[in-house]
């Protein structure tokens, strides 16, 4: 989906990349994999839009960083820690400073329905790409 090039070398860091490494390698089923992810805590970039006055909070809505593909789809960026969120948000979208730290399963919650995809941890060379009808399906299964 993007072209951004590895960040630097990826060493795990938590249990997430360590079963996200496996799941790559082939040694964790992907399902296995999803199954894990829905419960595990992930760094979801939002817009940090702050008033010019004493760094006052003006909006209370979560805006996400959201990456266009090639075909116009949007896909959103989540990272597996708000570590690896820093460089790759720091220079290319500094308005993105801010992020919050929640389970996934609250991320297909709260976002709603429509046609977009999750990246996590772009710019990496660890992260997977869900397209639209993946995100679509685990949203109607975390609705069962």
């Amino acid at each position: 989906m993007t072209d951004f090039d590895a960040i630097e070398t990826f060493q795990a860091h938590n249990e997430l990349e360590e079963k996200l490494i496996q799941a790559q390698g082939g040694l964790l089923p992907g399902d296995e994999f999803i199954r894990d992810l829905l419960t595990t805590q992930v760094f979801f970039p939002i817009q940090d839009k702050k008033h010019k006055i004493m760094g006052l909070q003006t909006s209370l809505k979560a805006i996400p960083l959201s990456l266009p593909a090639e075909d116009g789809t949007e896909f959103i960026a989540v990272f597996t820690s708000p570590e690896r969120a820093k460089p790759f948000v720091k220079d290319r979208y500094p308005d993105f400073g801010g992020g919050l730290l929640v389970e996934f399963k609250w991320i297909l919650e709260k976002l709603g329905v429509g046609n977009f995809g999750i990246i996590l941890n772009p710019g990496w060379s660890v992260g997977i790409e869900m397209e639209p009808d993946m995100v679509k399906q685990l949203q109607q299964e975390q609705l069962m």
